[in-house]
């Protein structure tokens, strides 16, 4: 049989990861095995890993060693063995793959779009997480735009839902959209949205080194550094969207707008700096209240209907990716990582913050690696962009 490699972290430190191999399994009746061609690392994969435990990121697929898990990222697989009969080998599917060579998947509830994996550990894990699309009949799907497809389409999806939920709730009365880690690409997208609404203003805040970076991207009104957000009008009414998940700087939002009405956590890209949870109980205003994608997807396919839902989702996602792909301006330039010490490589890059924002990394492992590789801690470079 061959060879799975499979990239790990330490849950505790997302700094240690290590390369693991293991024999593939026979397949049972009913099962595919995927060789995992390609997926994409962002900021939302440390976020995944930074809430591993909290939000069951862990349970997609378990490493089978204590205190070592496996980071979930979105990409394209093609199936190279195949014990289902609705399933053929060949078959091209875009999903949500362990970071590791290649999986193996028990396709249920097929339909002619996809499947859902129903093996027994994913039970209880949200669908949205667990449906894999068939290239083939897929709406979103181009052959030329893949690299562009993992990168932005689950960040473009989070994004999206958090618009549509900021907008279903009238954003809960205020005038501003303030924006944290607005360098990433989530923030970035979530703000393209926002900022076609027309009746807000949306500020980004960023490290000083970035602004400029983030001015030119054209998705927010303003674009702020950290160390200046209590220059800003404090008498407005606003809604905070935190990518970066600084205790500091929730801390100083809350102190600094007294009317401040909704506080939306996102995720964790500056993990480090995560506050302790009794923390932001402390803090005055509204509690911080994290915000579940999925549940937004329940809410508008049961108001839309899963056609409805499709098409908004389409057409919103056409209009995003022309925007994001301009060749007279792209948001990032796609840098390719293939083998394991590439793909270390670049996890330490996007965990450590230090990468260019306009690095979009796509990463391989499915060429293979060598066995159970040692952990890898070091410091990468910054890519010159």
């Amino acid at each position: 049989m061959s060879t799975i490699t499979a990239f790990q972290v330490r849950k505790d430190a997302l700094s240690q990861t290590r390369l693991h191999d293991s024999e593939a399994m026979p397949l049972a009746d009913g099962q595919v095995r995927v060789r995992i061609e390609s997926f994409a690392l962002t900021a939302n994969n440390v976020t995944y890993a930074a809430f591993g435990e909290a939000m069951d990121y862990w349970r997609f697929f378990p490493s089978g060693r204590e205190g070592w898990g496996i980071v979930p990222a979105w990409g394209f697989g093609s199936v190279t063995q195949s014990a289902h009969p609705g399933v053929a080998v060949g078959e091209r599917l875009y999903g949500f793959w362990p970071m590791a060579s290649s999986t193996v998947l028990q396709p249920v509830k097929l339909s002619a779009g996809g499947f859902a994996d129903g093996q027994a550990h994913r039970a209880g894990l949200h669908a949205l997480y667990n449906q894999y699309q068939r290239c083939s009949l897929d709406p979103l799907w181009t052959a030329d735009t893949e690299d562009f497809q993992a990168l932005l389409r689950p960040l473009f999806t989070t994004a999206w839902l958090i618009d549509d939920f900021l907008a279903d709730n009238a954003f809960f009365g205020a005038d501003t959209v303030i924006l944290s880690s607005a360098s990433s690409k989530t923030a970035s997208a979530t703000a393209f949205h926002l900022k076609q609404r027309g009746n807000l203003e949306v500020i980004g805040l960023t490290a000083a080194t970035r602004r400029d970076y983030c001015e030119r991207l054209g998705t927010y009104h303003r674009v702020v550094a950290y160390d200046e957000v209590e220059l800003l009008e404090a008498n407005r009414k606003v809604v905070y969207v935190d990518f970066a998940g600084r205790g500091e700087l929730r801390r100083t939002i809350h102190q600094h707008f007294p009317n401040l009405v909704h506080d939306a956590a996102i995720g964790s890209t500056h993990h480090e700096h995560r506050a302790a949870p009794g923390d932001a109980r402390a803090l005055p205003g509204p509690a911080a209240t994290f915000f579940f994608a999925p549940a937004q997807v329940r809410k508008r396919l049961a108001d839309w209907g899963p056609v409805g839902f499709g098409e908004q989702m389409a057409r919103a996602w056409f209009t995003f990716v022309a925007k994001a792909a301009d060749p007279a301006a792209p948001w990032f330039r796609v840098q390719h990582h293939d083998g394991g010490a590439a793909v270390q490589s670049a996890w330490m890059q996007v965990q450590g913050g230090i990468g260019h924002p306009r690095a979009g990394h796509i990463l391989s492992l499915a060429a293979g690696t060598p066995k159970d590789a040692p952990a890898a801690s070091a410091s990468a470079t910054i890519d010159s962009l």
